[in-house]
């Protein structure tokens, strides 16, 4: 194959390379913007039946489609064609054979979706194989890179002086507690590492995919400011290094010549913090140029790195094994049991800022500020996770160099605690702040070049990687404040080098190293403590998409690491501790509030899934006690008429909606019905589904939407009230519109629907809600005065005097009193109806006035004037409803039929539910005409009444109420009079 694509071949078809011997390629006219066209066919050549002849392969031009791959765009997970015939057509897909047949032939790998919102199908495509880069082993990617960061400036210039402060002892036991710490955390590394691939960013990466994106940006960001800080602490001890290597390079000087209380015969010279701040900046500066030349140069010379601290650690034991034979000197006692026993037990005590005991001095050092000056030199075991892109195989490499980096270093550790507390006495411990340098054999200067070396190399590693890290987090596009330190894939953060710089930069102006380490503890144990979390979680839920390779790991283990991190950052400072977590919080905070959706399948999602479940079975089958009852509506969205496109519900049902919760405390269903067939009309039913979610998201409230395709309205809403909902999950209440423009619309086919929707319910056993004047319920904003008026006709279970209370806890009910009209059949009763009426109420916790209108008093009223033409329409329309179905019955011989089915009418019976609606209807518009909600009981639809005749009532009910409910409950109490 040349350049240009092109596949030239003979008659012979052994000519064609071996990835494409035995496809035939079928010739494709390309268009002129189709740089790529590529089909298979199943052609076999050697077939008589095929139409294409040899020669017609001769020349076969195949332009390969480069940018397929990067643009992710292709919709199906096979390139093949589906002209091409398959043997396992009955499945429907290509069989796996082909496709990884056909990923491996082009060299291809499935990337994984680089953001939470860019996940999606996976898709293979073809592209030319491009160069692979060398990957690393375990070796140089994870032991080489975890052991330079870990063997830092701590261990040349502060051990010596950790073990003279706190004696060989508690040195051991501090050494075992930090390194605890960090091999649990190993642990939970190795086995969040192996559990799947890993993309850049490191901890922020792996804690981000197991705690969520909020958790991870925060821990993330944290851990950025550790490793900027860091750098700067290891310019800080790089130039100390130097400065005490050559004291004539120092501008300014420093002599402290007191140690105990006790004068020094030999006067010790400091660097100045001046000289250090000076030359920090300078140092910092320079590597900031270096690490703006790009990884490449720093990979050059990270192995350089190595050989300086691998070859002083053997001049350092080496001296230490030599000290006395070879050249005594003041304190150096060499190997001795006496200087053992001196060294044994701690000598806590106050010194200067630059560590020289001091009576008069501002520190005073203990065990816990040792903690945290000693435990940056246990850092670093993310070194390797941070190098995951340029590894062989991670899950075998991150486990095992990781592991070996913190075994091998922390017991070089525990070794050098009692080489160092044996062979010199505790106050050359305490004044030779480099006793490493002092003791080396054959000279000094191979140290200090070792020390200098190392201590670059990690600050030029910290300068490299927490932009990256900076960027990782920018590119995640969590948080829009981050999208200038964006950068393309294969870029080079320059502007997060910038930012990680000048906090590098005002780091380094502080100049006390002393005071810097802490913070980076701080930093680095809240990530560490983030990484336990992650493995706690996920080993403790134990979801199916939990199995790492790494096998060796139990979630005590993980806890115990996270609470021993979160002890450990109280043992240094739990002023520092409090600020570190306020920080994360804040971060957090913000993230929540700010920061764009996303969901990386974290492990709080399997935790709120598996409580959910197990809340779920712990509520059981049985009926919920009153005491317990929470509403859960379902809201019935379809529409009685047509809304306005891009509409997907009536604007006021989730204000409505949230008016029958407590405080917004409860959970609401969506639901709407499309007609049709459901294999025609499933994309339209996932568009109207994401459509209605992101109404209720903006409508603030609580709740999921689905979708039902169904073949009409009625069978849908049956199909629904019977399966909606898990155990007593289920919704208890249907909260639908009142049909007020079916005969303004003329929609003859609404009353037979309505009806129908109103038995499922009743036989279904759920409560119903009907809202009328809905378009006039107000929002949160807007204030209502007057009363809520209940006219309580039939026993509900107290469902209407629970809904009237949720009303009045809402900002825009609670200037309203409520007013409970009850129904007594004679005048006797009505004293007595209303003392029960009223202790019923009070021991209900409910303040209402009480009102007992009898039926005598009911006859005797006069009605409204609007009520009268009411009725007297209704009667007209059903004495015409009723004619045409009796002539339409004598034209065919049958009886009488309405809505599909026979029916028998009461003409008696008709009129009076005619009168009774009327006689309730005037009575609402006399004492509830200016009420701010009307509460009133659903009538069930009469058996074997036309659905016409049952709306004509309903419209009578209705007629002239501007704001009304029309409440049903069902056959059981959702109010207690108990405590």
């Amino acid at each position: 194959m040349d350049s240009g694509g092109e596949i030239e071949g003979g008659g012979d078809e052994n000519e064609f390379p071996s990835a494409v011997r035995g496809r035939k390629y079928s010739p494709i006219v390309a268009h002129d913007n189709d740089r790529a066209v590529l089909e298979m066919s199943s052609i076999d050549p050697r077939s008589s039946s095929s139409p294409y002849s040899k020669q017609d392969l001769k020349k076969v031009k195949v332009n390969m489609q480069s940018d397929v791959a990067s643009e992710g765009s292709m919709p199906n997970h096979s390139v093949i064609s589906p002209q091409r015939e398959s043997k396992l057509e009955l499945f429907g897909f290509d069989s796996l054979v082909n496709i990884l047949g056909l990923k491996s032939m082009t060299g291809d790998q499935i990337q994984a979706p680089p953001s939470p919102r860019d996940g999606g199908d996976v898709s293979i495509a073809l592209e030319r194989p491009r160069p692979t880069a060398v990957k690393s082993g375990t070796l140089m990617g994870v032991f080489v890179p975890c052991l330079q960061n870990i063997m830092g400036i701590i261990y040349y210039i502060r051990f010596s002086w950790i073990v003279g402060m706190a004696g060989i002892g508690e040195s051991l036991l501090l050494v075992t507690f930090c390194g605890s710490c960090t091999f649990l955390t190993t642990i939970s590394l190795s086995a969040i590492a192996t559990n799947g691939a890993m993309k850049g960013g490191g901890p922020y990466y792996l804690i981000g995919r197991a705690l969520g994106p909020e958790v991870g940006v925060s821990i993330g960001l944290c851990f950025f400011l550790g490793n900027a800080v860091a750098g700067a602490m290891y310019v800080l001890g790089a130039v100390e290094t130097f400065l005490d290597a050559v004291p004539a390079a120092g501008i300014l000087r420093e002599t402290v010549t007191r140690v105990n209380g006790t004068d020094i015969a030999e006067p010790i010279t400091r660097p100045s913090l001046h000289d250090l701040q000076i030359y920090g900046i300078v140092v910092t500066i320079l590597l900031c140029f270096i690490v703006f030349g790009g990884v490449k140069i720093i990979n050059r010379v990270a192995p350089a790195f190595l050989v300086p601290v691998v070859f002083s650690l053997v001049c350092i034991f080496s001296g230490i094994l030599l000290a006395r034979n070879d050249r005594p000197a003041v304190g150096i006692t060499g190997l001795s049991s006496e200087s053992f026993k001196d060294n044994w037990g701690p000598a806590y005590q106050r010194t200067s800022n630059a560590g020289i005991p001091d009576p008069n001095g501002n520190i005073y050092w203990s065990f816990n500020a040792l903690v945290g000056l000693f435990f940056p030199a246990v850092t670093g075991i993310m070194a390797g996770s941070n190098r995951s892109a340029s590894l062989k195989d991670t899950q075998r490499s991150i486990p095992i160099g990781t592991l070996a980096a913190t075994l091998t270093t922390s017991a070089l550790y525990l070794v050098s605690v009692l080489f160092f507390g044996s062979v010199a006495t505790r106050d050359k411990l305490l004044t030779d702040r480099l006793l490493t340098a002092s003791i080396a054999w054959p000279f000094p200067a191979i140290v200090y070049v070792g020390i200098i070396l190392s201590t670059l190399g990690a600050a030029l590693q910290s300068l490299t990687g927490a932009p990256r890290l900076l960027a990782a987090i920018a590119n995640d596009d969590i948080l829009p404040v981050l999208n200038y330190f964006k950068v393309v894939d294969g870029g080079e953060p320059h502007v997060a080098t910038f930012f990680t710089a000048f906090i590098c930069i005002g780091c380094v102006v502080i100049g006390n190293l002393d005071l810097i380490s802490p913070t980076i503890t701080m930093f680095y144990l809240l990530c560490y403590a983030g990484v336990n979390l992650s493995c706690f979680l996920l080993d403790l839920l134990d979801a199916p998409s939990w199995r790492p390779r790494w096998k060796f790991h139990h979630w005590s283990l993980s806890l115990v690491g996270a609470l021993l991190c979160i002890v450990i950052m109280f043992l240094i400072s739990w002023t520092f501790t409090v600020v570190s977590l306020a920080l994360a919080s804040l971060i957090y905070y913000y993230v929540s509030i700010k920061g764009k959706a996303g969901d990386w399948g974290d492990g709080f999602k399997s935790a709120y899934f598996q409580l959910a479940l197990r809340s779920l079975r712990s509520l059981g089958a049985s009926q919920v006690h009153p005491k317990n009852w929470y509403p859960i509506p379902l809201i019935f969205c379809r529409p009685w008429g047509k809304l306005p496109e891009n509409v997907p519900c009536h604007p006021k049902l989730a204000d409505f909606a949230n008016c029958m919760k407590k405080k917004g405390r409860g959970m609401s269903i969506f639901i709407s019905i499309i007609d049709g067939d459901y294999h025609e009309r499933v994309e339209d039913a996932k568009a109207a589904c994401k459509q209605l979610s992101m109404y209720i998201d903006y409508k603030q409230c609580e709740g999921v939407a689905e979708i039902v395709v169904a073949p009409n309205m009625s069978e849908g809403f049956r199909g629904i009230v019977q399966t909606m909902g898990l155990g007593n999950l289920k919704p208890n209440i249907i909260v639908m519109r009142y049909p007020e423009i079916w005969r303004r619309e003329n929609l003859i086919e609404i009353p037979a629907t309505f009806v129908g929707i109103i038995n499922d319910c009743i036989v279904a056993n759920k409560a119903v809600v009907i809202v009328k004047g809905l378009d006039e319920w107000p929002n949160e904003y807007q204030r209502q005065y007057g009363t809520i008026d209940l006219y309580w006709i039939v026993r509900d279970g107290g469902l209407m005097l629970l809904l009237s209370q949720l009303l009045l806890t809402k900002d825009s009910f609670e200037g309203c009193k409520i007013q409970v009209f009850c129904i007594a059949e004679e005048d006797s009763d009505a004293e007595g109806l209303k003392a029960d009426v009223k202790k019923f109420l009070y021991d209900l916790r409910m303040q209402a006035e009480v009102i007992v209108i009898s039926m005598k008093s009911w006859e005797g009223q006069g009605e409204q004037q609007e009520s009268i033409e009411a009725f007297s329409a209704a009667q007209g329309r059903i004495a015409s409803y009723l004619g045409e179905m009796k002539e339409t019955a004598e034209r065919d011989k049958t009886p009488l039929m309405a809505d599909g089915k026979p029916v028998a009418v009461n003409e008696q019976q008709v009129e009076k539910f005619l009168y009774t609606t009327l006689k309730l209807n005037s009575t609402i518009l006399k004492y509830s005409r200016m009420a701010a909600v009307v509460f009133v009981s659903l009538p069930p639809p009469p058996a074997n009444h036309p659905a016409f005749f049952y709306m004509e009532y309903m419209d009578l009910l209705v007629e002239n109420v501007p704001r009304l409910l029309i409440v049903r409950g069902y056959r059981r109490d959702v109010v207690t009079l108990f405590t």
